[in-house]
């Protein structure tokens, strides 16, 4: 380990305060010593550095390029350690944030694995937004949000999570094997609103697959995603998910995907502002978030033909 050798920290204090004034006595106002003081100081500098640091001239001081050069470097290091103390003193002992995201990504994505968090940040207190609209990321509604897109988020870290990948999903019970049988089975369709249009429904399958007397209008709707996965447990119907919430279900065959096409939708993203990409709480979400992204990954391969890539 290298030893810094520096010269007095005090006489380091007394002339970069002396070199930003070009006063010894403004210096020594500021530092709540004497003008004596910081001249002493700033000639022992000098003497134990072996240069001459300022041009003195009657009521006046002139930096010399050495003094300059210094003074620069000292300023710099000097207002980073003083921002840094105040970063410091103002971080609560206790910090909260908040991410938004779908209900369903929310309740089968995050929900079972927060204990990773907590116990990895016990003084993080994490409160989750669901909502199926974009969710303001002001640090009043959300500081950090999950959502499907093309990645790009102005001014925001846009780091891609999973593919979106839809398919027929039902229970082993309704003994599908082909669409032709679809005209047959209660259609499952998730609508979260009437401004929003699921990224994945039948129409567009339909459109993709034409299969005959199929009639994509039917069936039951519903708003929230869990309502229809929880429809397609029962057997109630079919249902046209993203397989990255259903793993667990394909996994140990509680769902099928009797056929396909899938549907590609847009990609998951985790995003927050750029502005804040250092703050501890931001990157302990995004640290817990990215451990998630590899468990999932870990999952998927235990899922036959999930045609789902979680992106590294």
């Amino acid at each position: 380990m290298n030893t810094r050798k520096l010269p007095s920290l005090s006489a380091l204090r007394a002339f970069e305060a002396a070199a930003r004034h070009l006063s010894a006595k403004r210096a020594a106002a500021e530092l709540s010593v004497t003008p004596t003081a910081i001249s002493h100081q700033v000639r022992q500098l000098e003497e134990s550095l072996g240069l001459t640091l300022f041009v003195r001239k009657p009521r006046q001081l002139a930096l010399t390029p050495q003094g300059r050069k210094l003074q620069q470097v000292l300023s710099e290091s000097l207002d980073a350690i003083a921002d840094t103390i105040t970063q410091l003193r103002e971080t609560p002992e206790r910090q909260s944030i908040t991410l938004s995201a779908t209900p369903a990504v929310a309740l089968r994505w995050l929900l079972p694995w927060v204990c990773l968090l907590r116990d990895a940040h016990p003084k993080l207190d994490l409160s989750i937004h669901t909502s199926h609209e974009d969710a303001a990321l002001d640090g009043v509604v959300a500081d950090m949000a999950i959502r499907y897109g093309d990645g790009n988020w102005p001014g925001m870290v846009a780091e891609k999570l999973f593919e979106n990948v839809f398919a027929p999903v039902c229970s082993p019970s309704l003994g599908l094997t082909e669409p032709s049988q679809l005209p047959h089975h209660t259609l499952l369709h998730f609508e979260p609103c009437k401004t929003i249009r699921s990224p994945g429904d039948w129409y567009n399958w339909q459109h993709q697959t034409q299969v005959p007397g199929l009639d994509v209008g039917a069936g039951l709707t519903f708003s929230d995603e869990t309502h229809v996965i929880s429809a397609a447990l029962d057997g109630q119907g079919v249902a046209l998910m993203s397989i990255a919430l259903m793993m667990d279900e394909l996994r140990t065959g509680r769902l099928i995907r009797p056929f396909g096409p899938d549907l590609i939708g847009k990609s998951f993203y985790l995003i927050y502002p750029q502005r804040r990409a250092h703050e501890p709480a931001i990157m302990a979400v995004h640290e817990w978030v990215i451990g998630l992204r590899e468990r999932y990954s870990t999952l998927q391969q235990a899922v036959p033909g999930s045609g789902l890539s979680l992106q590294a």
